[in-house]
């Protein structure tokens, strides 16, 4: 899944170049680039499918020149992730109604892949002998409220594999009080977003919890991977609710399990998690940034073009991120206000500043 914009990490992150396709880590390579050869090592190139928004088709191209047109599905429109995963569905029962499948957002952090492989592959033995929707829960290190977290009962554990547990509530983003709760509690797991489930399991559960959304898809089989896909999907995301597959499915369905690891997973959606995962000077500073000068400052976030100079002095806990003439100074405790910022701005002077 790579169509979002981002718009938590903004100014960085903008309409035309959302944070999936930027290198945030200085790692060299894009955050879709990194999740495409994550997998590319779990599955065949060729059975790997992007969904996307229709205005990143070039970017794509251009970061991942070894998928055909046929394994980039365009989004006319953003409609969350519930109809995104829909698509995908259909696509996919074209070429094997038998397959096996693992959702997973194209901008996630990594750190042990050799683990990350492993869970998956067994996530995927998991699946395909029972009928269950998976999720990956992560061990939670801190009490974060960036994440939305899934509570296991450990004495359902399956018989299957004894990291495996059946699901016994989610809960989106809590406060700070609750997500030290949760935390402490060792009943819950940050929930990782990623997903994986047979084809059968999938489109079973959208007729039972999203038939408007999957009868949508279904109209139009004999019309993938044809020269009239891209009119009917037109067609289809005009008329589709807006809904999460968390909301629409996940929280509902009575066979939803959660595997417990830990892989070294961060979800790169805000501008503490990658401060986290950024190196750091010794007042604990991440900067990026070939001209920043820092005197009494400490626990930071900085990132700032190589040609421009900045004086810091007597900060910290902030965030200072400079991008395309946009300055955003904001302390990290309120970094989820971010997000109303950028549609205060929008309201004000339109997307010439997104």
């Amino acid at each position: 899944m790579a169509g979002g914009v981002g718009s938590r990490f903004w100014p960085l992150s903008r309409q035309d170049k959302p944070k999936q396709f930027l290198d945030i880590l200085g790692t060299g390579k894009s955050l879709l680039q990194m999740t495409f050869e994550r997998f590319s090592d779990i599955c065949p190139i060729e059975n790997i499918y992007i969904v996307t928004s229709s205005n990143y088709k070039n970017t794509i191209k251009e970061q991942l020149p070894e998928v055909t047109d046929e394994q980039i599905l365009l989004e006319p429109v953003r409609r969350n992730t519930a109809p995104c995963i829909a698509y995908a569905n259909y696509k996919i029962l074209k070429r094997n109604p038998e397959a096996n499948i693992v959702t997973a957002p194209s901008d996630h952090l990594i750190l042990n892949e050799a683990k990350f492989k492993e869970t998956v592959c067994n996530g995927l033995e998991f699946v395909s002998k029972k009928d269950a929707l998976l999720t990956l829960g992560i061990k939670p290190s801190r009490p974060e409220t960036g994440y939305g977290y899934i509570q296991v009962n450990e004495k359902n554990k399956t018989i299957e594999n004894k990291d495996i547990f059946k699901v016994k509530t989610f809960t989106e983003k809590p406060n700070r009080d609750l997500a030290k709760v949760f935390y402490e509690s060792g009943e819950f797991f940050w929930n990782a977003g990623i997903f994986i489930w047979s084809l059968k399991s999938i489109i079973k559960a959208f007729d039972n919890y999203l038939p408007e959304v999957n009868n949508l898809f279904k109209e139009g089989i004999d019309l993938y991977n044809t020269k009239d896909e891209d009119k009917f999907i037109s067609q289809v995301y005009s008329e589709s609710k807006n809904i999460s597959i968390d909301y629409a499915i996940m929280e509902k369905a009575e066979n939803v399990f959660v595997y417990c690891s830990n892989f070294g997973w961060a979800d790169l959606g805000t501008w503490g998690s990658l401060y986290e995962n950024r190196k750091k000077d010794h007042n604990n500073n991440s900067i990026i940034g070939q001209n920043v000068f820092t005197y009494n400052t400490k626990d930071c976030i900085v990132d700032i073009p190589k040609d421009k100079l900045v004086v810091l002095q007597g900060l910290e806990n902030y965030i200072v991120v400079e991008s395309d003439n946009i300055l955003l100074i904001c302390k990290k405790e309120n970094e989820q206000d971010i997000k109303h910022y950028v549609n205060e701005i929008k309201l004000k002077s339109g997307d010439k500043f997104l």
